[in-house]
């Protein structure tokens, strides 16, 4: 009788145990259910001919927490120049033209060429641009070829989906081999060509649309 009393209680604590593991299991998933609060995906290296044999190795590596009313966004990029500043974007598709673009921050890179940053901000399915009607805008940086607008257009609400990092400055971009073409792409509108980019996703369909906290 002992023995058996013995083989049932044993019994009972393996089925607590496995409604416990099943519990948690379910309440792990319950966020995936409710929508994708995490994801993590890679950046590629922009194949367009500006940056011609330069840099065959870049790569880059972001994941994205849904933390509720914002996005952390962490982003690592290797096999870049050394010691080099480069810009970092949200934009609507992944190449040229771009469409609208949203300037988050800068990337340096260490004397290995790796670069590592954290961003806070909308990075999900509800990123987007919008401007009801044409305003007047600031005039501060106003050298060519690319000075400010002093007025914006007036535009539908436009989700914003892919990434891109560009070279900071057009003469970093010649020195690491690349073209030594002026783009847009930085605080003072005058940065080197784009490196990495989410081209490895639809144009429609860019990373950001995957988080849906």
């Amino acid at each position: 009788m002992k023995t058996e009393s013995k083989i049932l209680n044993r019994f009972a604590e393996v089925k607590i145990a496995a409604l416990i593991a099943l519990a948690v299991v379910a309440l792990a998933s319950a966020p995936a259910l409710a929508g994708n609060s995490f994801f993590e995906f890679n950046m590629v290296r922009n194949n367009a001919g500006a940056l011609q044999n330069a840099l065959p190795n870049a790569h880059g590596h972001v994941t994205i927490q849904s933390v509720g009313a914002v996005e952390i966004m962490d982003v690592i990029v290797t096999g870049l120049s050394p010691n080099t500043d480069f810009d970092f974007f949200v934009i609507q598709v992944p190449h040229g033209p771009f469409g609208l673009s949203w300037y988050q921050g800068d990337i340096e890179t260490d004397s290995h060429g790796v670069g590592h940053e954290v961003f806070i901000g909308r990075f999900s399915i509800e990123t987007f641009i919008v401007a009801p009607g044409t305003a007047p805008a600031p005039l501060v940086f106003n050298s060519q070829p690319f000075p400010d607008a002093s007025t914006n257009p007036a535009t539908n609400p436009v989700q914003t989906y892919h990434l891109g990092l560009w070279f900071n400055a057009p003469a970093d971009a010649v020195r690491a081999g690349a073209l030594g073409t002026v783009t847009p792409f930085n605080g003072e509108h005058h940065a080197g060509v784009q490196v990495l980019n989410t081209s490895n996703f639809p144009d429609n369909f860019g990373p950001l649309r995957h988080v849906n906290p």
